[in-house]
């Protein structure tokens, strides 16, 4: 692979290409800018001329025509105005919306690894905040900035052809000014990375509280949550007070150096009208040159601390479209139909989060076409790891796994989850209506196969008891179902998919006696001619099951029927006995 460029290098290169298919629309708004910023300097300039008629006796007709003549330039930066303002923004947002598509488009492509390690509250501020600050610059600042410096080098222009001698004294200001921008612009670049990565933080531990709100009420850690979030909050003030006290520090300095110069500038201009080499409206215009080139270096220099910002809040953007994920997304050969049969040749496998802890061992599994398995075992043997393993969420550490004689590597990763089906022991479902949710693994499924998969899975009848029954609405994660009814809407999406290979990871233990018995009878109906990996702890789910496999420590300690392994000392035996115990 390829070195990728150091990060103080992309922004913005990455600005610029991201920037090229807007073209049109930035050069409309320069245009204009141009014609805006032109009218703009015309304006001392008609100053001077309108001092210097008055005071010449030219007469009131001189002195209406100037003034009409005022008037129109200003109709012309008006409409100049409004137009460069509008094609700047729609440009800019144009261009954040496919910034923020490419960023959640390689969100999306990461391995699951990934996000074992990086918190979904550090992630949205990425997709948001920064992008915010991106959005800013692409739009209003990158028109702001350029119209100043129309403004600085087109006012710099007249102050050389009005006086060339007050402009060489007044211009004196101009290069240290320059040079202690570009400096404070680095140190301010460092410290805006700094204050977006602890306020990703603050955001992560605000994600975490409010979405777990439940937990923290249960527990009465209203206060501790909020001195976390407060905690958080303090050191971007921190950092964020660093970065006030050195843009207070430059622009107190920058205004002296400015006023410093506008005194000059009275003090040297006034010597030159006493000696007739300047007239009165000369060094009016000259005056009003000045200011308006003070005023845009001025906000030259905030732009360009805000500009310095933003690249700081680039970099994280660019460098997370630029990850490669660990497991492809996509890409592999598509076989040209699937039997169900799976291999694991000696696994071996350690979570990217915790690489020091082994869960799997050497584990060595196979099972035929339409076979029933049970994976049985105490917490943390490795049963969710494997079903993990099977639609690929991680690639083993060592070793392979088969599915019809092909490594799992090998084959296109949407194609083999799009023939899975999972019930997991806590099914997510989105914040949609609850026949969006039964339709997630296929979204072209008619209403009456929603129904149908509903009633397989005992839950029309809760459905229909909702006022607007599969249009209902099911809150953030759920939040508006009980856990059985969840456990039933996850049971008829999987239902509705019609997998090949099925992985049931404790589906029933959410459900009450009753539900159980209606849905496990569902479940038999869809196991039928389908390889299906139980994780259960029930023994009602685990006795049928065509064999039952038992792990401790990463791998199969023992297998056979729930019957042979019931008349052999063992693991198994004891766990089942633990069950009998406990009801």
């Amino acid at each position: 692979m390829s070195e990728k460029p150091s990060l103080r290098q992309v922004p913005l290169r990455r600005l610029y290409a991201l920037a090229r298919p807007e073209a049109a629309s930035l050069l409309a708004g320069a245009l204009f800018l141009v014609i805006g910023s032109a009218a703009a300097l015309l304006f001392p300039r008609a100053i001077g001329l309108l001092v210097d008629a008055a005071l010449g006796g030219k007469g009131t007709e001189a002195i209406d025509r100037m003034a009409l003549w005022m008037g129109g330039v200003f109709l012309a930066q008006a409409a100049a105005t409004g137009l460069r303002y509008y094609f700047f923004h729609l440009a800019g947002e144009r261009i954040i919306v496919r910034v923020r598509e490419q960023l959640y488009r390689s969100l999306m492509d990461q391995e699951v690894g990934f996000f074992d390690q990086t918190s979904t509250g550090e992630l949205g501020s990425r997709l948001i905040s920064d992008t915010a600050s991106l959005q800013s610059v692409l739009s209003s600042n990158i028109s702001i900035l350029l119209r100043n410096v129309v403004s600085v080098v087109g006012g710099a222009a007249f102050l050389i052809y009005t006086s060339p001698p007050l402009a060489l004294l007044m211009l004196s200001v101009v290069p240290p000014l320059a040079l202690g921008a570009i400096a404070f612009g680095r140190r301010l670049r460092r410290l805006s990375r700094q204050v977006q990565d602890v306020q990703a933080e603050a955001h992560q531990v605000a994600d975490e509280s409010l979405s777990g709100i439940r937990t923290v009420r249960a527990f009465a850690a209203d206060d501790h949550e909020v001195r976390r979030f407060s905690a958080a909050l303090g050191r971007a003030f921190q950092l964020a007070r660093r970065r006030v006290i050195g843009s207070s520090l430059f622009n107190g300095t920058a205004s002296l150096a400015a006023y410093t110069g506008v005194g000059l500038v009275f003090w040297y201009g006034g010597r030159l009208v006493g000696s007739g080499e300047l007239s009165v409206g000369g060094l009016t215009s000259f005056l009003v040159y000045t200011l308006l080139v003070a005023v845009a270096l001025g906000a030259l220099g905030d732009l360009w601390a805000e500009l310095m910002g933003a690249i700081g809040a680039a970099d994280r953007v660019f460098e997370l479209i630029d990850r490669v994920p660990a497991l492809p997304p996509r890409g592999g050969r598509i076989p040209e139909r699937m039997e169900g049969r799976v291999e694991f040749k000696d696994v071996h496998f350690r979570y990217p989060a915790r690489q020091e802890v082994a869960v799997l061992r050497g584990l060595d599994l196979k099972t035929a076409a339409g076979e029933v398995v049970a994976l049985v075992g105490p917490s943390g043997a490795g049963k969710s790891t494997i079903a993990s393993l099977l639609y690929r969420l991680y690639d083993p550490t060592e070793g392979r796994i088969l599915l019809d004689g092909a490594d799992l590597r090998e084959l296109e990763p949407n194609w083999l989850r799009g023939r899975i089906g999972v019930v997991a022991q806590e099914p997510v479902l989105f914040s949609c209506s609850i026949a969006e949710n039964i339709r997630y693994g296929r979204p072209d499924a008619t209403d009456a196969e929603v129904e149908t998969a509903a009633r397989a899975a005992n839950a029309h009848d809760f459905i229909s008891r909702f006022p607007e029954g599969y249009r209902t609405e099911v809150g953030e994660q759920g939040v508006q179902l009980s856990g059985g009814q969840k456990q039933r809407v996850a049971i008829a999406r999987a239902v509705l998919k019609d997998p090949r290979l099925l992985i049931l990871d404790e589906a029933t233990s959410a459900l009450d006696a009753e539900s159980e018995h209606l849905v496990k009878d569902a479940l038999d109906r869809l196991m039928k001619g389908r390889t299906t990996f139980i994780i259960a702890h029930r023994l009602s789910t685990v006795a049928n099951a065509d064999r039952v496999l038992v792990l401790e420590d990463g791998h199969v300690i023992q297998s056979g029927t729930h019957a042979a392994l019931l008349g052999q000392e063992g693991l198994y035996r004891r766990l089942v006995e633990r069950q009998f115990v406990a009801a």
